[in-house]
């Protein structure tokens, strides 16, 4: 099977796409079997593409580590900035392609894939382009004989397994300051949205990335994902999905070589909304929390909190505000919400639907199919919910909320933190005091005041709990992709 195919969107266009594998700057026919990527909107196959067998996997770390010991660690550190620069000006140029391929295998406005996803991952590989080369150690007082210094160090073999649910910004926070620190990588895609990082691939040789620096492949978390947690090349390992698969990364990475985990794992998000809150803003705020791709974001503000004494004019104006997302085609410029990535994801929902009315919960606005064709769900609102509930305490990957009552401020914090993830929050209120209270005594990485699931490169992103450990983003980002060396010199003068 050919390389690059031609394939339809649902608006009658045609665009190419590479269907190989990415190893050692070139696109190879991988050895595994070849998987059917499917068209959320149609229902029908895309195209087939290769998946790494366990010995395509070998291919692509040995050529990650040949690279990295015979030219990569050699390239000064601003050479790499500029790689990286490079390839952010081709993404930037190629930004039109890129969304639509995302658009196409993930369901994803194609708006949204330009103007949030796209633009964020361009903006991902300048920021730490711009750091490249300055990574720097420090020296140390110690005692008046020696020299006391610290070097940061690239780790070598990075492997990296990213989701379906941002297919380009996702590996673009792992790529991008795995470089910048003069690491190689091996980066598995999820199987269910390989295409726009094929793009990629062929962007990162044109940039004039070197041989061996980057390798991408895809295939299912076995053989593929498991052969590289487990190969004793690989030096780290950067992994964002489920927290079911984030604990057999951890167990693939210690029982080889004890190798470096960073995992960004699920999350059953709290927006808590206070009696003094700006309820128009909070609500604005909080439907994008939820609604925004989909639903399947692992920060999303799937719980929200509300005090008794403003729940109700609080449910009223979200519900108007769900109201104005139109669901459809994700190549229309009017609709926000294309379909959920596959049919198993879509009747999960669904099913998630009907165990919160069981439980007692309330449908105040969806909860149905849109359409006959495609995986289309309404926008669902669910009240007279508890923190017992599935709806609760699950993480649905998906547009459905579940909204709650507080008395307190003491008692929201409670119901936040009762939840076995901590990967972000929300607090609304005009009270700075309590914004900053909230803030601090929640249980997450992250948390926003008076706005929801709002990224910038320079802040940190990552979990605390199920939700993982390590940080994408920000300098502290860097840190995961290095080592620190500590070296002490006796100066002789001085014995």
């Amino acid at each position: 099977m050919a390389d690059i195919q031609s394939v339809k969107l649902s608006n009658g266009k045609s665009v190419n796409v590479h269907t190989h594998l990415f190893i050692n700057n070139k696109f190879v026919a991988g050895r595994g079997p070849l998987i059917e990527t499917i068209n959320p909107v149609t229902e029908e196959v895309i195209c087939k593409v290769h998946s790494a067998s366990e010995e395509d996997v070998d291919a692509a770390v040995q050529a990650a580590h040949n690279a990295f010991h015979s030219e990569w660690k050699k390239v000064a550190a601003a050479d790499r900035g500029r790689l990286l620069n490079k390839l952010a000006d081709l993404m930037e140029r190629d930004i039109e392609e890129l969304a639509t391929l995302e658009a196409l295998d993930n369901g994803k406005a194609f708006t949204v894939a330009r103007d949030e996803d796209m633009e964020g991952s361009i903006g991902c590989f300048r920021y730490f382009a711009g750091y490249a080369d300055k990574i720097t150690g420090q020296t140390i007082e110690t005692t008046y004989d020696k020299l006391c210094y610290t070097r940061h160090e690239p780790i070598g073999v990075v492997a990296a397994i990213t989701p379906w649910n941002y297919s380009v910004m996702m590996p673009a926070w792992k790529l991008a300051p795995a470089l910048a620190a003069g690491n190689t990588i091996v980066l598995k895609t999820s199987e269910v949205t390989p295409l726009a990082m094929l793009k990629v691939a062929e962007l990162i040789v044109e940039a004039g990335f070197p041989p061996g620096v980057v390798n991408i492949i895809t295939g299912y978390g076995a053989p593929t994902g498991s052969a590289l947690t487990g190969h004793p090349m690989v030096k780290k390992m950067a992994f964002t999905g489920s927290t079911l698969t984030g604990r057999r990364v951890m167990d693939g990475s210690a029982k080889s070589n004890l190798k470096k985990v960073q995992l960004e794992l699920g999350g059953k998000s709290a927006q808590i909304v206070c009696a003094d809150a700006d309820l128009a803003n909070a609500a604005r705020w909080a439907c994008g929390g939820i609604f925004n791709n989909h639903g399947q974001s692992c920060n999303a503000g799937s719980r929200i909190l509300v005090h008794e004494s403003v729940h109700d004019e609080f449910v009223k104006l979200f519900v108007a505000e769900a109201k104005k997302i139109k669901v459809g085609d994700p190549f229309d410029p009017e609709v926000s919400q294309g379909p959920q990535i596959n049919k198993a994801q879509f009747d999960k929902i669904l099913d998630y639907i009907e165990i919160g009315k069981k439980e007692g919960a309330t449908v105040a606005y969806g909860g149905k199919r849109v359409g006959t064709k495609g995986y289309f769900v309404e926008p669902t609102v669910l009240i007279n919910c508890n923190n017992n509930m599935r709806v609760m305490r699950e993480e649905i990957f998906g547009p459905v909320v579940a909204i709650t009552t507080f008395k307190t401020i003491d008692e929201a914090i409670e119901i936040a933190n009762d939840s076995e993830y901590g990967l972000a929050g929300g607090v609304y209120t005009s009270d700075i005091d309590t914004g900053i209270i909230v803030s601090n005594a929640i249980e997450a990485g992250t948390i926003w005041v008076n706005c929801y699931d709002v990224f910038d490169q320079s802040t940190p992103f990552g979990g605390y709990k199920q939700s993982g450990f390590g940080k994408e983003l920000g300098l502290d980002s860097l840190k995961e992709y290095s080592n620190i060396k500590s070296v002490k010199i006796q100066l002789i003068s001085r014995l």
